[in-house]
């Protein structure tokens, strides 16, 4: 069979847009494919919801493959460890309490069985502002990186949903997003985003289950973000707290639907 290049590049963008098109209107929105985006979304999907998924960095996993200091090896605490099994994650007794897990395998599995449950995940996009409807969170507007990377002046589209998850880490972009451009009060101690404290790994990890909640109507803040926003502790290389957000903020917004 000869191969056609025209062909391919039809494939690719008529399969694409059509990708996109069935995400504009979503049950759930997620800002972030870091652990807690993925297994929150992982869960969501596995409960017939329709879920979708934008990470802006190429690749998807968050921090996982890093590891600490680029030793790509993770540990998990004995309290999340039932999530590394339910995946199929292979892990290993350190001591008492901390399981290893390699890096590569946690989030390569986290992200194919995150697609294989039906999450559409779009990766090289940015959620650089949310929608607002009668006071309430009513989805995204995603525009490409290399946009925002780039500084050009290209009008972004927009992304309805139920219910959106703000899973982007430390920057915990989406409720600043709300903080500064709406003039509300955020579920938290001061109305604001309090910002995320330095490492204290014991801290942070019960902090982290608690701190995973409904911050403004229809908007949830898990993993790091969770954190971020409620002024606690940063962990560093430890993930199971991360993977518990992902599966509470799943929960809670599973009973909300």
């Amino acid at each position: 069979m000869k191969l056609d290049e025209v062909v391919i590049s039809k494939a690719i963008i008529d399969s694409f847009s059509e990708k996109l098109k069935k995400g504009l209107q979503t049950d759930v929105v997620i800002a972030g494919a870091g652990p807690a985006g993925l297994v929150a979304s992982y869960r969501l999907a596995k409960k017939k919801l329709k879920v979708v998924l934008f990470e802006r960095k190429l690749s998807i996993g968050g921090g996982i493959w890093g590891g600490g200091i680029m030793f790509n090896k993770i540990v998990v605490q004995k309290k999340a460890k039932h999530i590394l099994d339910q995946f199929g994650i292979n892990s290993t007794l350190y001591q008492k309490g901390y399981y290893l897990a390699d890096a590569v395998e946690t989030a390569s599995t986290l992200c194919s069985k995150a697609a294989k449950a039906g999450v559409q995940i779009f990766n090289l996009m940015s959620v650089e502002d949310v929608m607002i409807r009668h006071r309430k969170v009513a989805g995204v507007v995603i525009n490409w990186s290399a946009v925002d990377i780039a500084g050009f002046h290209v009008d972004p589209i927009a992304v309805s949903a139920k219910f959106t998850i703000d899973a982007t880490g430390h920057g915990s972009e989406l409720a600043r997003l709300i903080e500064n451009k709406m003039d509300v009060n955020l579920n938290t101690e001061t109305g604001k985003v309090l910002g995320e404290k330095p490492m204290w790994a014991e801290a942070g990890e019960e902090a982290i289950l608690k701190n995973t909640a409904e911050i403004f109507p229809n908007l949830y803040v898990a993993g790091m973000a969770a954190n971020a926003v409620y002024g606690a502790p940063r962990m560093g290389p430890i993930f199971g707290g991360m993977l518990l957000s992902g599966e509470k903020a799943a929960r809670l917004i599973t009973k909300r639907i």
